[in-house]
């Protein structure tokens, strides 16, 4: 398993990112969702998938017990500039924290744009990567430290 873009997203996760930071709209946020070790189909499946809705509905599941991380505008780092130097364009989540995580195992952390945070719709929301994330949670506080989601080069 690796860190992947979603193709529906590819060109887009600085738009979407930036679009929340910008409060355009105002109910848009960035979304984290753990996904379990157990049913985690390839990467070369779940890349294809356009929508939140879609990767969870094959064997893919949701670690639903350590809840989804919602951030908004107010979490987000500035929208960054490209790298000019290195000739590639990173962006960074903040430091998040689940509270007491419990549940099954997880292996990925999905990362999600959703256009109204208010009424969220799996169906509506847009991934935008999925990265390397192994865990267990075991009531301890489990904490996602602040580093680079997506890469442009």
């Amino acid at each position: 398993m690796a860190n992947i873009v979603f193709n529906v997203a590819k060109g887009r996760v600085v738009e979407l990112y930036a679009r929340v930071k910008n409060n355009d709209p105002s109910t848009s946020a960035i979304v984290l969702i753990p996904i379990e070790t157990s049913g985690l189909q390839a990467d070369a499946v779940l890349v294809d998938l356009d929508t939140v809705a879609a990767v969870l509905a094959g064997a893919t599941n949701e670690q639903a017990t350590m809840d989804r991380k919602v951030l908004t505008n107010t979490e987000l780092a500035s929208v960054p500039a490209p790298d000019d130097g290195n000739d590639r364009y990173d962006v960074s989540l903040p430091n998040v924290t689940w509270t007491a995580a419990d549940g099954n195992a997880i292996s990925k952390i999905l990362v999600a744009y959703d256009p109204d945070a208010t009424s969220p719709v799996d169906a509506n929301m847009i991934p935008l990567t999925l990265f390397d994330a192994v865990a267990t949670p075991d009531g301890n506080d489990l904490q996602l430290t602040t580093g680079v989601f997506f890469r442009a080069s």
